[in-house]
């Protein structure tokens, strides 16, 4: 008997070398593991491996959705909500449906319950999409679009599923099941929006980064747990937790903390997802032989598997044909909402003018206006109409035309969450052909990874979208962002803003003779003057993230520019306090 130990460990360095060689011959790395899984499990000293569906379930995918859904764009997101949304729920409940009745049609004794549960593990797409569309440097909408759906049609899927399976047992109603779907929804979004929350507040006391960090690996089991209980998605509530926590871990988290959580999850994730496609090629001699008992050969799940490929894309391109259209009609109006926005401006500088000069006119009873109050709610409509302004811009330069298009309907393959989704469904006698559904899942997984994976390359170039985006954020709007972010600096100098991190004030004249200068590293020996020029380097950097945070809710640039800025100024912090504290 192998100790366990030992399996685990050799697991993770071949998910390691995998990860690592793999890209090197633009291979998809979930191929390969598959393939080794598989190659190990035919060896005959090796014996039948099996991994119950409750680990899956429960210790696989919360932490992997959540780690997923802290990286989400949330402006990029923001902006493309509805078709998101449409991505990610009502195609992955039509594409359901339609698998589930071709399912029960050819299937004999099976059902409509668990021919939809089946749509349902065959309907979320992969994120490795999302990997191959960046290295290709696809326009980063289409990015977005692909790395939202892949986050949000996971828990549509998995809510739906579980719907399904439970209907197998009672019987399927349309109206109770819906109620039970939008029940599992709610609650998710309630209580992992409170988990969320409380993440930020409490871990914004813990100063110890491991320590922070190793509290943040509980967040996704907190938030699937009571939701579970109460009958909702722990799932989705795992998402709805990472999203609340990713959009506040800049203003709340330290950067020790941030670099600390970065790095830790990427790990994870990397194991997680990689560990998955290797479990599931272990197991593949399992499902084969009770495949070949049960169906005299392996015919009947692979043509089932051929076919439900084929049925999915069809629907997805009759989906996303429309999605293009009315994303072209709507852009045909954006004329008119920059007009709008332009008026919107025009009337609030007219507004503060006569305030300036006429205040006597907004006298109420007597009472003076309260300038404060005037000053909060002007500066509020002129942040939303320059993101309004910056959300036309935003659609202006990145239009979705019928290339694009292809792209998002080819990009749409399976894999972890299609293998992992498959191994939970119940052994119990109410599953029926449960070897079946499970080889046809894994099928459609590899068919798709090797068809699409191999394909979107290619396909993404003779379109002529290679290279439209680059990988990572654009040149020129890091220079204008970092422009921002100096002139924020500069100001809190000119204004007198500037104390060192104890509250004591800095020496006469050096904040007026090097303050617009701090970017310049000052001499290597510490002398207490040089300390000093490194406190107040330090402090004028906490004046250009609390820019950064400002400008991150009006929409000007991108998430991916906003993080490597972020990244740089928590780099230069974590530096400065390695300099400053060594001499203490």
């Amino acid at each position: 008997m192998v100790d366990p130990l030992l399996i685990v460990v050799a697991g993770v360095i071949v998910v390691a070398l995998v990860t690592v060689i793999a890209p090197r011959f633009n291979i998809a790395g979930p191929l390969v593991l598959m393939a080794i899984g598989l190659g190990v499990s035919l060896l005959p000293f090796v014996p039948a491996f099996e991994v119950p569906p409750e680990v899956i379930l429960m210790g696989v995918l919360p932490p992997l959705l959540y780690s997923a859904a802290v990286q989400l764009p949330a402006i990029e997101f923001r902006r493309d909500f509805v078709p998101i949304a449409g991505l990610s729920v009502l195609l992955v409940i039509v594409s359901a449906v339609v698998l589930g009745l071709f399912f029960n049609a050819v299937i004999p004794g099976l059902g409509l319950a668990l021919g939809i549960a089946l749509g349902a593990i065959l309907s979320p797409t992969d994120a490795v999409a999302t990997s191959i569309a960046k290295r290709l440097g696809i326009a980063p909408r289409v990015v977005t679009m692909l790395e939202g759906e892949s986050l949000l049609n996971d828990a549509t899927a998995l809510v739906l599923l579980r719907t399904a399976v439970a209907a197998v047992a009672v019987g399927f109603e349309v109206g109770q099941t819906a109620t039970a779907f939008l029940w599992g929804v709610g609650v998710a979004l309630v209580l992992g929006a409170i988990v969320g929350w409380l993440n930020l507040r409490v871990r914004t006391h813990v100063q110890n980064p491991a320590a922070n960090t190793a509290l943040s690996f509980t967040v996704p089991f907190i938030a699937y747990l009571p939701t579970e209980h109460l009958g909702g998605s722990g799932l989705v509530a795992a998402v709805v937790a990472g999203i609340v926590t990713g959009q506040g871990a800049a203003r709340r988290f330290t950067p020790e903390q941030r670099l600390s959580d970065n790095l830790n999850w990427r790990t994870i994730e990397v194991i997680l997802e990689g560990g998955v496609f290797l479990v599931f090629g272990l197991e593949l001699k399992k499902i084969v032989e009770q495949n070949l008992a049960e169906h005299q050969g392996l015919w009947h799940g692979a043509w089932l598997a051929l076919s439900a490929p084929g049925i999915v894309l069809a629907v997805r391109a009759v989906y996303v044909s429309g999605l293009i259209w009315l994303q072209g009609r709507r852009a045909r109006r954006h004329g008119r909402w920059q007009e709008r926005a332009d008026a919107a401006t025009e009337r609030l500088d007219r507004f503060e003018e006569v305030i300036a000069t006429q205040p006597e006119r907004f006298r109420r009873g007597g009472r003076e206006i309260d300038p404060d109050r005037v000053e909060r709610r002007v500066t509020w409509m002129r942040r939303r109409i320059r993101r309004s302004l910056a959300d036309l811009d935003y659609y202006r330069d990145s239009p979705l035309g019928w290339r694009h298009g292809t792209v998002i309907v080819w990009a749409g393959m399976r894999g972890v969450v299609t293998l992992a989704a498959a191994q939970t469904l119940p052994k119990d006698d109410s599953t029926v052909e449960r070897p079946l559904l499970i080889f046809v899942a894994f099928l459609v997984a590899v068919f798709s990874l090797l068809l699409q994976g191999l394909t979107l390359p290619p396909l993404v170039r003779w379109l002529g979208l290679a290279g439209d985006g680059g990988e990572g954020p654009d040149r020129a709007e890091m220079h204008a962002l970092d422009h921002d972010l100096r002139s924020a600096a500069v100001s809190a100098v000119r204004e007198g803003r500037v104390v060192r991190r104890d509250g004591e004030e800095f020496s006469d004249g050096l904040v007026a003779r090097l303050g617009e200068r701090f970017t310049q590293p000052p001499d290597e020996d510490m002398t207490a003057r040089a300390r000093e020029i490194l406190e107040l380097r330090l402090v004028l950097i906490a004046h250009m993230r609390e820019r950064l945070g400002e400008l991150s809710r009006d929409g000007r640039y991108s998430t991916a520019a906003l993080r490597h800025a972020l990244a740089e100024l928590d780099a230069d912090q974590l530096s400065l306090e390695l300099r400053i504290d060594g001499e203490d």
